[in-house]
């Protein structure tokens, strides 16, 4: 599906889920947190026994299907269980976020986030990648983009050769000389490099 970007945001019909979390009650905080953060709207507490309890949210879709369900388990010490079902659907304000590589999107990298997390979306996928991707010959900047508006960005530096290691003494301008050459080589080289991205980096980045 092809979404334009010149009109900033779109309604769009987003799909329901109601989820139950069965915990002990020393992580019922923690999973409320958690629950918060995915845009999960409380609607029922239930007391299983004495220590157990039931919360039942409604939350989107698109926040727990990638890695809600480890979540939890990792909030809980492998404690608590996650169950959910459709519950119908609900419109919705989100926008396209785009990722570029040196000015270059990235296709497989874009998502379709709702605007409240946009930016702290943006924020996250450009430092995770910045993370993965490892250093190469040219510089590479990272950034995130929501239509034209660049909502965050992080650079990875190239690797250096000190081209002036094997000089002495106060030759000021055979130094010149041999890192505008190192500069001007850079760049014939920024025009042409494709950035290496790991196969795995895509999967990876998908995990919040």
């Amino acid at each position: 599906m092809t979404l334009p970007v010149t009109i900033g945001s779109l309604m769009f019909i987003m799909m329901l889920m109601s989820g139950k979390v069965i915990t002990p009650y020393k992580y019922m905080n923690n999973i409320m947190m958690l629950c918060g953060e995915r845009r999960g709207l409380l609607n029922k507490t239930e007391n299983l026994d004495e220590t157990r309890v039931t919360l039942t949210y409604q939350l989107p879709l698109n926040e727990i299907i990638v890695d809600f369900h480890d979540k939890v388990k990792s909030l809980s010490s492998g404690f608590a269980s996650f169950d959910y079902e459709d519950c119908g659907y609900q419109v919705s304000k989100l926008v396209k976020l785009d990722i570029l590589l040196n000015g270059e999107v990235v296709d497989a990298l874009c998502s379709i986030v709702h605007e409240s997390k946009a930016h702290s979306a943006g924020k996250h996928m450009c430092t995770k990648l910045a993370q993965l991707i490892p250093r190469q010959m040219v510089m590479v900047a990272i950034q995130a983009a929501i239509g034209a508006k660049i909502v965050a960005r992080e650079t990875i530096n190239p690797f250096r050769k000190d081209v002036i290691a094997k000089l002495y003494g106060g030759d000021v301008s055979r130094k010149k000389k041999l890192l505008a050459k190192q500069s001007e080589g850079k760049k014939k080289m920024k025009a042409i490099a494709k950035v290496n991205i790991p196969r795995d980096t895509f999967l990876k980045v998908l995990k919040q």
